[in-house]
């Protein structure tokens, strides 16, 4: 058992003792919602990264989802800086807001909303307890997923990071798993590429141009923006548009970004090879770069960085 504590409604808890009912509105409805950001070590000691974003990101997914938040988003970054501080050699911050109460229709009679907020080690703390574990790959084998489409608005809109919302990309990844493949890119409602189950996806055209699929029918990632901000700042055009799967698997170069994956080099999409087969000049260099800006090596985007240890 990690020997971890877990922030919970205001006070910090044993690891095992941040537990909620197995009727719980949330677990049986799929209503929580959550964030997740990174943890460095830098030489000003241990920083989150963007954590400003990832918290109104947090606010931005309860007003899709309709859960009404107590607390301000001061209250919250205070309580994540006290997580993190409370948990050295912490990787990864999770903080979910879900609704507790045993309920009996779709609809809860108890709107509370709790706040939880883990501070850890995925290796060392969770990983490491399994007994089969996660590929861990340089670069990626990636499967474009053609029967399951992704989040759709009139359901429950993309941008919301809500348990629900991964239930059909986490059936369509299991099964690109057990076909040797490491990850999925999922389609939106018309075809195109739209992001993976916790990535967003980029290329690099024959002319050097960095693509992303528009923000529209994607989650707001923190790093997707963050390379964006990165690249047009080393001079890379950057271009926020629609993308095929054929002008994907042609492209130059494809890469992945996330919280976990950073910059994550993509070698081969529906069995075919990316360009010459491994990471791309471009993916190089913004995987470096984002190296720098996260570990406190990067002066021009220091103000991403919230240090815990500073008061």
């Amino acid at each position: 058992m990690p020997n971890r504590k877990i922030w919970l409604d205001g006070a910090l808890v044993a690891w095992d003792q941040a537990t909620v009912h197995v009727l719980s509105h949330s677990l049986q409805r799929g209503s929580l919602i959550f964030d997740y950001m990174s943890v460095h070590e830098t030489p000003r000691g241990p920083a989150v990264f963007r954590l400003k974003e990832h918290v109104q990101r947090l606010f931005r997914s309860a007003d899709l989802v309709g859960l009404p938040l107590e607390r301000s988003e001061a209250e919250i970054t205070a309580a994540i800086i006290e997580t993190v501080r409370a948990n050295p050699g912490s990787t990864a911050v999770k903080i979910s807001a879900y609704l507790p109460s045993v309920e009996v229709d779709v609809v809860p009679l108890d709107d509370r909303v709790a706040l939880a907020i883990a501070a850890y080690h995925p290796g060392e703390d969770i990983v490491a307890h399994k007994t089969v574990k996660p590929p861990l790959r340089p670069t990626l084998k990636v499967w474009i997923e053609k029967d399951v489409r992704n989040r759709r608005a009139d359901i429950v809109p993309p941008q919301a990071k809500v348990s629900a919302n991964y239930v059909s990309p986490m059936l369509a990844k299991w099964r690109a798993r057990r076909n040797g493949y490491d990850e999925i890119l999922l389609v939106d409602e018309t075809g195109f590429v739209a992001e993976g189950p916790t990535t967003n996806v980029f290329l690099v055209d024959d002319a050097g141009t960095l693509c992303t699929p528009s923000e529209e029918n994607v989650l707001l990632g923190v790093t997707r923006s963050a390379i964006i901000d990165i690249a047009k700042q080393d001079g890379i055009h950057v271009e926020e548009t629609r993308i095929r799967p054929d002008e994907l698997i042609a492209a130059a170069e494809v890469f992945l970004t996330g919280t976990t994956a950073g910059v994550w080099p993509v070698t081969e999409i529906d069995d075919q090879t990316i360009g010459d087969g491994g990471p791309g000049p471009v993916s190089r260099v913004l995987r470096e770069r984002f190296h720098e800006v996260v570990s406190g090596r990067d002066p021009a985007f220091e103000h991403w960085l919230t240090f815990v240890n500073e008061r």
